[in-house]
């Protein structure tokens, strides 16, 4: 399917972002990912850190993270780094994903926990953690909810219906349920979700994967385009206009999730600040 014109993004340059992130060998899923708003949040100053190196165990048929079964061993400066590029820029809100290393013994939780442990040392900034399932081992999952993230964020990605399609190796219910397990563990930490749209999913599947986000109270919600990243990904089977994207955040909001995000152009990370400062409202 032709992309249509409107959906096309500014480009900026921001050469001292770029630059902190090469002196420290450090990794963005704004760069891995080809994020449509990566010179837009460069620009900024902010960034998406993408922790436990830059080769995925997963093979998901939307995402342009290479696909290795082994990945690379672990930078354990990496961190540290993180904490001072985070103190260098000054940044109020720190958002921390990572690719999934199920070659790992604990699958990379104890990175997670010690990446926010150093921010924690330098910065009073808000710290969000977009977490792999850790295939839903819950002794993993609590590592990282033990080392207190302001926000752990998960995404569904898609709907039921297609989540086999999309994520061959990922589960939708061991995905609900990481989530719902957050939330009894620790009701303090923020859950989000985020769903991309385009793959054929039909307004009523949609509406029961956000009726499944609700039941389980995830907080926030984003909503965005998907777009393929290269001809061998899965084809986008439907661009969705900026007025349905609209009508979907009032569906979210009438069902009961408290804040959403939707837009063509909207990503889990993506001022995620901002869905945080809406939430505390």
């Amino acid at each position: 399917m032709d992309k249509p014109r409107w959906i096309s993004k500014k480009f900026y340059k921001n050469n001292e972002v770029e630059k902190l992130l090469d002196e420290n060998l450090l990794n963005t899923v704004c760069e891995g990912a080809n994020c449509p708003n990566k010179w837009e949040c460069f620009r900024k100053k902010t960034a998406t850190f993408m922790i436990l190196g830059d080769k995925c165990t997963r093979a998901c048929r939307f995402c342009s993270i290479d696909k290795n079964i082994k990945g690379k061993s672990l930078n354990l400066n990496e961190p540290i780094k993180i904490a001072e590029v985070v103190k260098k820029l000054g940044l109020k809100h720190v958002v921390i994903t990572s690719v999934t290393r199920d070659d790992l013994e604990d699958e990379g939780a104890t990175h997670f926990k010690k990446t926010i442990e150093e921010i924690r040392k330098v910065s009073h900034a808000t710290i969000e953690v977009l977490i792999p399932d850790f295939n839903g081992k819950k002794e993993l999952i609590d590592i990282v909810i033990d080392a207190k993230p302001d926000i752990i964020n998960h995404n569904i990605e898609t709907v039921e219906n297609l989540h086999k399609k999309i994520k061959p190796i990922g589960d939708y219910e061991r995905s609900i349920e990481l989530l719902n397990y957050v939330k009894e563990r620790d009701k303090d930490i923020i859950t989000k979700s985020g769903i991309m749209l385009g793959f054929g999913e039909s307004i009523g599947e949609l509406a029961e994967s956000i009726e499944d986000l609700k039941d389980i109270d995830c907080d926030i919600l984003t909503m965005g385009q998907y777009l393929q990243p290269s001809e061998k990904h899965i084809e986008v089977s439907e661009y969705i206009t900026e007025e349905k994207f609209i009508m979907y955040k009032k569906l979210a909001l009438e069902i009961g999730i408290l804040v959403v995000e939707s837009g063509v152009f909207i990503r889990s990370s993506y001022n995620a600040i901002d869905s945080m400062k809406k939430l505390i409202r």
